[in-house]
């Protein structure tokens, strides 16, 4: 039953960018996400393919947005991890976000390595997702639980003041790659 629950609540960590408001959503508000918040492209199968209308300049800002709110969320350093996420972020409320990314931080010592990272679709000025295949290492610090998973991440960003900031996350887990243990 523990390695169910852990399960669950890693589940949710993993999708840290991506907490739910608690107040349940208007039908316009869900046609809203359905229409602005899905991914541009299948995150099921094989390869994933590089957006080809992508200048060197911003693809070089996106990325190196990208490796910044990994090394962040690595660095468990709070700050520095909302300093990646919007301000009006689409797929979760900012405030709450933080709250729970410091509960994760404090209760967990999670590592993640990301391969394959992919701007998959761009939209000049507006949005781009960058995708990636990513395996999470994590360590419950107070049962000393170990956690291994992998999936395809889909990190979406928006331009925000001139920068790139990570407005929605959407993930898929691989089973076939996860095991807990202590």
């Amino acid at each position: 039953m523990l390695k169910k629950s852990f399960l669950a609540v890693l589940i949710l960590m993993v999708l840290t960018a991506c907490g739910n408001k608690d107040e349940k959503m208007s039908d316009e508000e869900r046609e809203k996400v359905i229409d602005d918040g899905t991914v541009g492209f299948e995150m099921t199968g094989g390869n994933v393919e590089k957006a080809d209308n992508v200048p060197d300049a911003e693809e070089k800002a996106i990325l190196a947005s990208f490796d910044e709110y990994i090394a962040a969320l690595n660095a468990e350093e709070i700050d520095r991890y909302m300093e990646t996420i919007s301000k009006s972020p689409k797929g979760f409320n900012y405030d709450e976000e933080k709250i729970y990314a410091t509960e994760v931080f404090e209760q967990f010592d999670m590592k993640r390595e990301v391969e394959n990272v992919t701007i998959a679709k761009f939209e000049p000025e507006k949005e781009a997702q960058v995708f990636a295949n990513m395996k999470m290492h994590s360590l419950q610090l107070e049962t000393k639980v170990e956690h291994e998973s992998a999936g395809r991440q889909v990190t979406v960003f928006v331009k925000e003041d001139g920068d790139w900031k990570v407005t929605s996350v959407f993930y898929i887990g691989d089973d076939s790659q996860s095991s807990t243990g202590n």
